[in-house]
């Protein structure tokens, strides 16, 4: 009888010891991508029917943070794969040394640039832009100049931090050079605020804080297929739009080496490419069979895209950053 329950109780464990057994993946990434609405949850789902694993989401506020997280922990970091920095960030990410190369994909990427780079995997690309109200704003401005010259109230997100707010200031800087220390002084008194990420900014436009946020030209789409909401609208700037690229990367030390492999494979594949564009609201690197969804065709087509090279990028950051917090504190 005793023989018996003991061979009842090993039996039953075995399934609880099976789902102990299988690898774990560590995947740093920043707060929006695992919520509810983003794409996180999902493609987690998605890829552990496939590989036999469990993915753990680890969350550091918006993409400069996260990288900060990652320089921090250095080669002590638990994370195998990052996903959320963007072109403006690879350069500093890939000198830390913390990175693996890429693995090989077959993936022929559907972007406005060609991609070279050996160490990380784009997945999504948008442009930076200035969303607002149609029923508030009838006639937003065209330009950064128009905007400072106005009394409305934006809101962008800090550059220390933040993609967005990083991605404003390169959009300056490539539009305007050695003037951009001068658009910044003129749109210092139209800054309601600064936030950490980009949420938290969103947030206070959709409450009526401000009349534009800094966002991009896909969140209208949001709007348009959540909420059957077309009021919401991306002003198109006659200076042309910054380009963000956003990028997942293996660590060098990552636990699990194959898995990150596979889990950044799978990024860029039809499965998780299909879920981008209505979660994270962003455009595909690679389009799905089905297109894009009918919102997306309303969107605003810049008439120019602008972006630094990751090394250029690198290099003016600094500098870029004091330009703009020395305009600010005036």
């Amino acid at each position: 009888m005793r023989l018996s329950l003991m061979i009842a109780g090993f039996l039953a464990a075995l399934p609880v010891l099976a789902a102990a057994e299988k690898p774990q993946l560590t995947v740093y990434t920043y707060d929006s991508f695992t919520a509810d609405w983003g794409p996180g949850p999902a493609i987690a789902k998605a890829f552990e029917a496939g590989c036999d694993c469990t993915v753990k989401y680890v969350t550091a506020g918006d993409a400069a943070a996260l990288l900060s997280r990652v320089l921090l922990e250095g080669k002590g970091s638990k994370a195998d794969v990052v996903v959320g920095l963007d072109t403006n960030l690879t350069e500093q990410a890939r000198q830390s040394g913390l990175f693996a190369p890429a693995p090989a994909l077959s993936a022929s990427y559907d972007l406005p640039v060609k991609w070279t780079d050996t160490t990380f995997v784009p997945y999504d690309w948008g442009y930076f832009a200035f969303v607002y109200d149609k029923t508030k704003l009838p006639a937003p401005p065209t330009d950064f100049k128009a905007l400072g010259a106005s009394k409305l109230k934006i809101v962008i997100e800090d550059p220390r931090s933040a993609s967005p707010g990083l991605g404003l200031l390169m959009w300056v800087k490539k539009a305007y050079g050695d003037q951009a220390g001068e658009v910044w002084k003129g749109l210092a008194d139209n800054i309601v605020t600064v936030t950490p990420g980009w949420s938290e900014a969103y947030g206070l436009f959709l409450k009526g804080e401000a009349d534009m946020v800094l966002s991009y030209t896909t969140s209208p789409a949001y709007h348009i297929e959540a909420e059957k909401d077309d009021t919401k609208a991306a002003a198109p700037f006659t200076e042309g739009h910054y380009m963000q690229i956003e990028v997942a990367g293996k660590m060098a030390g990552a636990k699990e080496p194959a898995l990150a492999d596979q889990f950044l494979a799978f990024l860029a594949g039809p499965e998780a490419q299909a879920i981008l564009p209505e979660t994270n609201w962003m455009y595909p690197v690679v389009m799905p069979k089905g297109g894009l969804p009918a919102s997306f065709a309303t969107l605003i087509k810049p008439g120019k895209a602008l972006l630094f090279s990751p090394e250029e990028a690198a290099a003016m950051r600094a500098a870029a950053t004091e330009e703009w917090r020395a305009a600010l504190s005036k």
